[in-house]
């Protein structure tokens, strides 16, 4: 076997190590208190009884993984086919590995079932902490799309088809923007000193005026291209006419005054947006100003969602332990927010074989699951992973609600994004995992977090968020310029103290007005109740936060005003 190193078609060398380095540089320890938001039913700030629910039982042994395969839609395979990282047999254990001598008898059975995608983390083990997550993410929908740019090339797509999409290129002035002198108001182009002999004829916009003589004005319209040799514009409240048909001015008249010089926005070949922009709105309101009928945008990331659980009901009253699916019909809309193509809804019960058949089908960019993620009696979406031979990149995340999230490569340009079952822990995975990969695959910047995104024992902030440019109820948040490299995320004060976890992360449902962000209640990982009258979720710290104390907020769709990347 050649000795040479093997192809990394979508970047996986790269994430791992990211990975690697987070994880030896967070290093969970047990609270001395567990912390369970769902012990409160109103708040979530009361501490529960002690136990970690992550502690996963041996898994059965998976056997051979199965191989990975390059997804038709993305072209062809690049050469060499990338493959997971072999098993080590000595040294320092992998991440998701269970080292030598932790919890006896059970490393060596964890051990051997992991195949090549790694054992769960034991108790008191490594865990991403959130920033890590997001930026691990990110980077891996990056990855994903900078190795997969030849033989997916942009879209050149109508104005209003590319709505909600990223371009692609920077968007360059085809034309001097205005494209001549233009008048700024209704009113009279006046030529020399005054007063002025009036012209019968007017300039209206979309047409040209002749050459005004000293001494004359014309009638002219709001945006009509100015004529020549005219030496200002008199607003029509700031003129008066005699009975003789001359123009007086009420105030001094200053050269230039009232004209929109020519190019005054900018000129043919400046950037007025850098490739990665979203398409806003006004984006294509500033495309078709600047000449534009096409742009080059981005493709949608596509998903397929997967629904778990034999217990949900579609329809009805809950009844016999069984409860209505709330991830179904929130998700698909949620994630077209987001800016994907959702291809398939899928609901599976609680059965391995399906689960395992419809990820090795799905030809999508990313597949979403909901459930089965942590370490109960019907918890395979981990036994799952192996057996089809994928990658954790995140396995499990100091975040509260959502910690048991996971995002692993299940082959070459295809991820999957574990979420939990409970649904509002499912939103916090949504915004840690599955959005900031999106923005990836769509080309969207990779943007700096506040502060408040740190993770203890860590310098690492995340990269990529769902940032918008908000209102929320009377308030702006922190605007971001047109998206860009250097937008951040917004953020608000809070106006009453927050609890926090021991070490891991909170996001919070909050109303944000006037630049205050209100703590909700009922945010416990399985309500809904707080963030369907959310403005956004605060970031809040391990060990909280106090009142007064700003915090980083992800905004949430309906608050930012439409869906894509924005």
């Amino acid at each position: 076997m050649s000795g040479s190193p093997a192809p990394d078609p979508d970047g996986f060398d790269s994430l791992l190590a990211l990975v690697n380095d987070a994880s030896a540089r967070r290093t969970r320890d047990e609270p001395a208190a567990p912390y369970d938001q769902e012990a409160d039913g109103r708040t979530g700030d009361a501490p529960q009884s002690t136990g970690d629910d992550r502690t996963a039982a041996p898994r059965p042994s998976a056997g051979e993984p199965a191989g990975t395969a390059w997804p038709p839609e993305y072209g062809p395979e690049p050469p060499g086919r990338a493959t997971p990282p072999p098993a080590r047999s000595g040294g320092a254990p992998r991440p998701h590995e269970t080292p030598d001598g932790d919890t006896p008898g059970r490393a060596s059975a964890a051990a051997a079932s992991h195949g090549q995608c790694g054992a769960r983390p034991a108790h008191g083990s490594a865990v991403t902490g959130w920033a890590e997550a997001v930026r691990v993410a990110g980077r891996a929908g990056q990855a994903v799309r900078e190795r997969t740019s030849a033989v997916r090339p942009p879209l050149e797509l109508p104005p209003a088809e590319a709505l909600g999409l990223v371009l692609a290129r920077p968007l360059a002035a085809l034309t001097d923007l205005p494209p001549f002198d233009t008048s700024a108001m209704d009113g009279w182009a006046v030529a020399g000193p005054g007063p002025w002999r009036v012209r019968p004829d007017g300039v209206l916009a979309g047409q040209s005026g002749e050459a005004l003589a000293d001494g004359e004005a014309v009638p002219i319209a709001t945006g009509a291209r100015v004529p020549r040799d005219v030496t200002a514009v008199i607003r029509s409240e700031h003129g008066r006419l005699d009975a003789h048909g001359g123009l007086h001015p009420e105030r001094e008249v200053v050269h230039g005054q009232d004209i929109r010089p020519r190019a005054q926005e900018c000129r043919t070949g400046d950037t007025l947006l850098p490739a990665g922009s979203a398409v806003t709105p006004a984006v294509l309101g500033l495309a078709a100003a600047a000449g534009y009928d096409t742009l080059a945008v981005h493709t949608r990331p596509t998903v397929d969602l997967f629904v778990l659980g034999d217990e949900l009901l579609t329809r009805g009253l809950p009844r016999d332990g069984l409860i209505r699916d709330a991830l179904g019909p929130m998700l698909p809309h949620w994630l077209r927010e987001a800016g994907a193509e959702v291809r398939t809804v899928e609901r599976l019960g609680d059965r391995p074989d399906a689960l395992a058949e419809a990820v090795a089908a799905s030809e999508a960019d990313l597949v979403v699951t909901t459930g089965g993620t942590a370490a109960g009696p019907v918890d395979f979406v981990h036994p799952t992973l192996e057996r089809l031979g994928a990658d954790l990149l995140v396995d499990g995340v100091a975040v509260r609600p959502g910690h048991p999230m996971l995002l692993a490569r299940t082959a070459p340009g295809q991820h999957l994004v574990g979420l939990p079952g409970n649904p509002l822990a499912a939103v916090c995975g949504l915004l840690t995992l599955v959005v900031p990969l999106l923005r990836g695959l769509a080309g969207a910047p990779l943007r700096q977090g506040a502060a408040a995104g740190h993770t203890p024992g860590s310098r690492a902030v995340p990269d990529v968020y769902e940032t918008r440019r908000v209102q929320l109820s009377s308030d702006p948040l922190v605007a971001t310029a047109p998206p860009g490299p250097d937008a951040a995320a917004p953020t608000a004060v809070l106006d009453a103290p927050v609890q926090g976890h021991p070490s891991d992360t909170r996001l919070v449902p909050v109303r944000v007005d006037a630049g205050w962000a209100r703590p909700l209640s009922f945010g416990g990982p399985a309500m809904l109740r707080g963030v369907a009258t959310a403005d956004a979720l605060a970031v809040v710290v391990p060990g909280g936060a106090e009142a007064g104390h700003p915090v980083e907020l992800l905004a949430l769709p309906w608050a930012g005003g439409g869906g894509g990347f924005t």
